[in-house]
């Protein structure tokens, strides 16, 4: 399998020249590295070609990297029932630049992209209809940053005395506790809840 994972990566590279950085294979998947301005063009010879045909569009998501100029990797998946394979393309961007919406190709996408901006906030251009999916209209951030807090920004919750749902800055009201990670069983240096009356 791997040596026609080789020679797929060896025909998209030769064929679409330099709109491909790179590609590897690892682990039994094909991983091809494109320009970000030509992910459009490289995804539709995917998927037209007719030695290739990866006609199904699986997914687009992102990871981030913040350490880096281009922090997000765009990362799409696509199957070839012709071939029995699939193939990872991925492109760099930042907060700022905005991808290319592949909506045209693969309407499928839609979501998938609207996912993409509104946990990482990757913009997508021509992007049928672009706002967030699965937080709320007001939310601020996005959740799958890395340097995004982990309590958030707001908390959502009823209040019964208002009757409606409100937004409030996050309030951590139990204070950290101290953990010794003795098990009880090996003995500890106090008395556990409940043991006092084991003495008595």
């Amino acid at each position: 399998m791997d040596e026609t994972l080789r020679d797929l990566g060896d025909f998209i590279a030769s064929a679409l020249g330099g709109k491909i950085v790179g590609w590897t294979v690892a682990f039994g998947e094909l991983t091809v590295n494109a320009n970000r301005g030509d992910i459009v063009e490289v995804l539709r010879f995917l998927r037209d070609d007719p030695r290739l045909q990866f006609a199904c569009f699986i997914d687009v998501t992102a990871v981030d990297y913040p350490e880096r100029d281009e922090r997000f990797d765009v990362v799409y998946h696509l199957l070839s029932p012709r071939q029995n394979a699939r193939v990872r393309v991925k492109i760099r961007t930042d907060e700022t630049k905005p991808v290319a919406s592949i909506c045209g190709i693969f309407p499928g996408a839609n979501w998938f992209e609207r996912e993409a901006y509104d946990m990482y906030g990757v913009l997508f251009s021509g992007h049928p209809d672009l706002r967030r999916l699965l937080t709320d209209y007001g939310f601020d951030g996005h959740p799958l940053r890395k340097d995004f807090p982990l309590t958030g920004y707001y908390e959502v919750r009823y209040d019964d005395e208002k009757k409606r749902v409100v937004y409030e800055p996050v309030k951590l009201p139990q204070e950290f506790r101290t953990f010794d990670f003795l098990s009880p069983w090996e003995g500890t240096n106090y008395v556990l809840p409940g043991d006092e009356k084991a003495n008595g």
